[in-house]
């Protein structure tokens, strides 16, 4: 089996591995199409610390080529939508976890990246199918379904923590393709004026057609002292969706006392997060910082489609970038490491 990933940190290429075997509650996928992520890349670079021989990726859509014998609801021949977080809801630990991110470890729920090959490949495995993969809707393209498998998710996941509601001011740190959906999902979700941090032209047309005030810039200036003065002391719903340790203590700087602090953010492994503890009100400002993972599960994901479906949301306008064939794979690979100025999200058309 061919696939795209990595040797070692920093060592990223072509792969071969021997063909998948399918548990009796599993199935193995052919993607259709599939789209690098910054994680990816991430992780070739050793943000998650040493890996080696690793099929990357965790964003796909495709069809099925075999299911084990005690899976019910799918056939070979499905075309199915696939979580990139796919947990094993055997575990007990899963029984007490809000994201279900986090089965057995913390992340244990994210295998493609954690404990196994991902889908950058001929084919790629998914433990416990019946609860793990989706029937595409109708009235949903498979490229729209695609962005619903993280960039969706997880941009909703950091509105839910920040608990956005009717009328509120929100601050969204970061408009890559998660910090778009965060603010999608902040305008779904009755925001009135969403405050976004960032630079790039194309996301910034994107941000203000899923629902962006105002843009708030680094080379205009000091970015608190910006968001202080344009706010007249702050916000109380903050959204950390890029950047590093020095957004993190940026965004507790701009929430006012009594508000929420949501990050999905991933940093880097020798990252130190810290900030002054005046900006924390020393302790007693009552703001609530929460960091999560993209829910895992089927039925999160059925929910982002019907969201695409009835609400019509138009999730595909973060894709930028189309190449066609598998072998087109490691240029799509290298555009989202090398993150051009025009770029927000790539996909790839396996033809396969």
């Amino acid at each position: 089996m061919r696939g795209y990933g990595m040797h070692s940190v920093n060592n990223p290429g072509w792969l071969e591995k021997d063909r998948l075997t399918c548990g009796p509650l599993d199935a193995i996928v052919k993607p259709t199409i599939i789209a690098p992520c910054s994680s990816d890349t991430h992780t070739m670079h050793g943000g998650s610390g040493p890996k080696e021989n690793l099929i990357l990726g965790h964003e796909a859509v495709g069809y099925i080529e075999e299911v084990g014998a005690d899976v019910k609801r799918f056939k070979a021949g499905d075309f199915v939508v696939v979580p990139c977080c796919t947990p094993n809801w055997l575990e007990p630990g899963i029984q007490n976890k809000v994201t279900f991110s986090h089965d057995s470890k913390p992340f244990g729920s994210f295998k493609f990246l954690g404990s196994k090959d991902g889908v950058m490949a001929e084919c790629f495995h998914v433990n416990q199918a019946d609860a793990n993969l989706a029937l595409l809707i109708d009235g949903v393209t498979p490229e729209a379904a695609l962005m619903t498998v993280d960039m969706m998710s997880t941009g909703f996941y950091g509105v839910e923590m920040a608990e956005v509601g009717y009328g509120d001011t929100v601050v969204v740190f970061g408009i890559g393709p998660v910090g778009l959906m965060a603010i999608a999902g902040a305008a779904l979700r009755g925001a009135g004026r969403i405050i976004a941090v960032g630079t790039r032209p194309a996301a910034i047309e994107v941000a203000k057609a899923y629902g962006a005030s105002e843009i708030i810039s680094y080379k205009d200036g000091d970015v608190v002292q910006q968001i202080m003065e344009t706010t007249g002391g702050g916000v109380k719903k903050t959204i950390i969706a890029g950047g590093n340790a020095e957004t993190f203590a940026q965004a507790i700087t701009i929430t006012k006392e009594k508000g929420n602090i949501a990050n999905i953010n991933f940093y880097d492994v020798t990252e130190t997060l810290a900030f002054p503890a005046l900006v924390w009100g020393l302790g007693m400002a009552d703001k609530t910082i929460r960091g999560g993972f993209c829910p895992g599960g089927a039925e999160r994901i059925t929910q982002m489609m019907d969201v695409i479906k009835y609400r019509g949301f138009d999730a595909e306008k973060i894709i930028t970038h189309r190449f066609e064939g598998f072998n087109t794979m490691e240029e799509a690979f290298h555009l989202m490491d090398k993150k051009a100025p025009d770029l927000i999200k790539p996909i790839v058309y396996m033809n396969i």
